[in-house]
């Protein structure tokens, strides 16, 4: 087999028995031709259209096929069949579907994590298995070996989706954004819908959490862009980009402690918050009015008091998803506790919860 740069085109060979019917049409399905030979009594006619190119052979043999077009036109979706025999599926372009949420209270503990080899070597751990209904997926992600990353230029099909660094460092390179840019232990950002980006490289033992809405969304490889592109100030659909450093970030008194905001909430449009929580109060119960509250122990150690499911020790690399109205309450906590706070939307508050007995 000769070597991949030696292969100049492609197309997918059609049997037809005869071929002006066949030419004609996919020539009305808004296909261009391109070749046709020879020109006294034509038996191939090569013709491209919507990202491929067919060949339209009368000496080929096999099954005649199945095409697969999309259209923005969902009125327009229907199964068609070619004169010669292919199978035309033209169906609605897909668009992006948010299930209803299905709350749920979910403890993720480090010790018990399942890992799972994902995509450019990333191992994935899912903190979230029954995903709230298929509305968020929360991942706690590896990279084990220092160096570059085996990652290509590519974006996802969202409604909003964030990363935080847990530990090391990690350089990634974002489209309109300039420059690549290295995050580090603390370093969060906001990846809007569709913004073409590529992991470069990262330090070993490199670990992030990531949250994204919906918890099933497809990742599209761009062949065409070379990153890194000139810096511009632009909206992708309705967000911008966001890189927070926590060494420049201040930390500030909230209800639910010290806080260290990452600037998130703004930059999503309220979708989704991240903050980096300490000096929790341990003498309050509370509960919160959003849809989703994950909370990971990036430091340190405490015990959760949660109504209906007891008073676990959370350690470091543990999570817990808590829903609306479920009273809890943090309590003995390490000098060093801190946790990361992720919740959607932005706008969720917290309500003192007194009916639950105060952890002692």
């Amino acid at each position: 087999m000769p070597p991949a740069p030696t292969l100049e085109s492609a197309a997918v060979v059609l049997p037809c028995e005869q071929l002006a019917p066949s030419l004609e049409f996919f020539e009305e399905l808004g296909f261009q031709l391109e070749m046709i030979a020879p020109a006294d009594e034509p038996t191939v006619a090569q013709l491209s259209g919507y990202g491929v190119r067919i060949r339209l052979d009368c000496s080929a043999t096999g099954a005649p096929g199945t095409l697969r077009l999309t259209s923005s036109a969902p009125e327009r979706a229907r199964e068609l069949k070619a004169p010669n025999g292919t199978h035309i599926q033209i169906t609605a372009e897909t668009r992006l579907e948010v299930p209803p949420l299905s709350p749920s209270f979910v403890l993720s503990r480090l010790s018990e994590a399942r890992w799972v080899e994902g995509r450019a070597g990333m191992r994935y751990r899912d903190l979230a298995p029954d995903r709230q209904g298929g509305r968020y997926i929360a991942s706690h992600i590896q990279i084990r070996d220092a160096g570059p990353v085996p990652d290509y230029v590519h974006h996802h099909q969202i409604r909003f989706q964030a990363i935080y660094v847990q530990r090391g460092w990690v350089e990634v390179v974002y489209e309109s954004h300039g420059d690549p840019i290295v995050m580090r232990q603390g370093d969060c950002v906001l990846q809007p819908p569709h913004i073409r980006h590529r992991v470069l490289s990262c330090s070993a033992g490199l670990e992030v959490v990531e949250i994204a809405c919906p918890a099933a969304h497809p990742t599209f490889r761009d062949h065409e862009l070379s990153l890194p592109t000139a810096a511009c100030d632009r909206e992708f659909a309705g967000q911008r980009f966001v890189h927070h450093v926590a060494s420049q970030g201040t930390w500030q008194a909230t209800d639910w402690g010290e806080a260290r905001d990452t600037d998130l909430a703004r930059a999503s449009a309220g979708l989704v918050d991240v903050r980096a929580l300490r000096h929790i109060p341990t003498d309050q119960v509370q509960s919160h009015d959003g849809e989703l509250c994950l909370f990971f122990v990036s430091a340190g150690s405490a015990r959760l008091a949660c109504a209906g499911h007891g008073r676990p020790a959370l350690s470091e690399g543990d999570s817990v998803m808590i829903p609306a109205g479920l009273p809890y309450a943090f309590f003995e906590p390490s000098a060093d506790f801190e946790l990361l706070r992720i919740a959607s939307p932005a706008t969720l508050k917290v309500h003192p919860h007194p009916r639950m007995e105060r952890p002692q």
